[in-house]
């Protein structure tokens, strides 16, 4: 049986507190459901676990254990944590970084457990830079680009507004927010059968906005359709673009 000392066993459980701290603090920043105690619990849970399969058994036991065996453990243990950090709200699943994050915790706990302080210092580093850098290159680079206004004046019909968020479920597309016209424009539009709707939505990068359109033009009761406050040139009666140019 191979035994490391009282300093190794707090080092490493003190590693497993900053590593995992420091991935936690980012994602508390960020007000996500398992922040700074999560992750550090997730971390120093590992490491320990790591400590009791490598180093906790003696005699006969220590012949038999597989130390291999509890790592597996806690990876298939982790995936329940995290599945409890996916959420779905309005059509958007939130929460994939967050497990994400949780489970690469796990594998750096791992690693400080088995004295691999190299690997889950570099590992830990890369964490942080996909979280912090790459997350503002996202937003900045090409959210511009993804988030967008849809504007569409329907019939006032129950189940229609349900209707457009099966084609933009269908087209990969995610609603954040839905918002009706202001209050003296319901009521005008309500009195002549029709109501405003503002959907602010995220595009994959790759839609197909032709497809799109199309599929809309295809709805009874869309009357217009704006797209960046400008106003998609479709004939709702032919069922067609009266234009070949797509906003």
């Amino acid at each position: 049986m191979v035994l490391i000392s009282y300093w190794e066993i707090a080092l490493r459980l003190g590693l497993a507190v900053v590593f995992g701290g420091a991935v936690g603090f980012e994602r508390e920043s960020q007000n996500l459901p398992a922040g700074f105690r999560t992750h550090i619990l997730v971390c120093v849970g590992a490491t320990l676990l790591m400590m009791v399969s490598a180093y906790g058994f003696t005699g006969t036991l220590a012949e038999m254990a597989d130390p291999s065996r509890i790592a597996a453990s806690v990876v298939t243990g982790i995936g329940f944590l995290g599945a409890g950090t996916i959420l779905r709200q309005r059509g958007a699943i939130r929460g994939l970084t967050t497990a994400a994050s949780l489970w690469a915790v796990s594998a750096i706990g791992l690693a400080v457990g088995i004295g691999f302080y190299l690997g889950s210092l570099l590992t830990t580093l890369i964490v942080l830079i996909s979280l912090l850098v790459l997350g503002r290159l996202d937003r900045v680079f090409l959210s511009s680009y993804r988030v967008k206004r849809l504007s569409l004046h329907i019939s006032d019909k129950a189940g229609f507004v349900g209707e457009i968020a099966g084609i933009l479920n269908d087209l990969n597309i995610n609603i954040l927010k839905i918002e009706m016209g202001s209050q003296t424009t319901r009521a005008n539009n309500l009195k002549k059968g029709f109501v405003d709707i503002e959907f602010t939505l995220v595009i994959p990068l790759n839609l197909d906005r032709k497809r799109f359109f199309q599929r809309l033009a295809l709805m009874e009761g869309i009357e217009q359709v704006r797209w960046q406050g400008e106003e998609v040139p479709v004939d709702f009666h032919k069922k067609s673009f009266t234009s070949a140019d797509i906003l």
